[in-house]
């Protein structure tokens, strides 16, 4: 793992020594660390919510009828068929 060092005003340093006793942390590192993970786990939600509202946006709607999924099905089942066979057997 390598360091990393970060300055911080008196009282944003107070604030995580205070965050660290009372939130079970260890160490001011593993505060920091978690509120990364946070941030991370926050962008990639965001990456797919802007994919996903993309893809809402697109293109005319679709009646999602029991033939337009048994549609779905085949067109998957016949793709994933001729991935199989593309595949070296191991």
């Amino acid at each position: 793992m390598s360091s990393l060092n970060v300055s911080l005003p008196q009282s944003l340093k107070d604030y995580v020594a205070d965050r660290v006793k009372g939130g079970g942390y260890a160490t001011p590192s593993e505060y920091l660390r978690e509120l990364l993970r946070d941030d991370q786990k926050r962008q990639a939600q965001e990456a797919l919510q802007a994919l996903l509202l993309e893809g809402i946006h697109s293109g005319d709607p679709i009646e999602p009828s029991p033939q337009y999924w048994a549609r779905k099905r085949r067109r998957l089942r016949a793709r994933h068929a001729k991935t199989l066979v593309k595949r070296p057997r191991q």
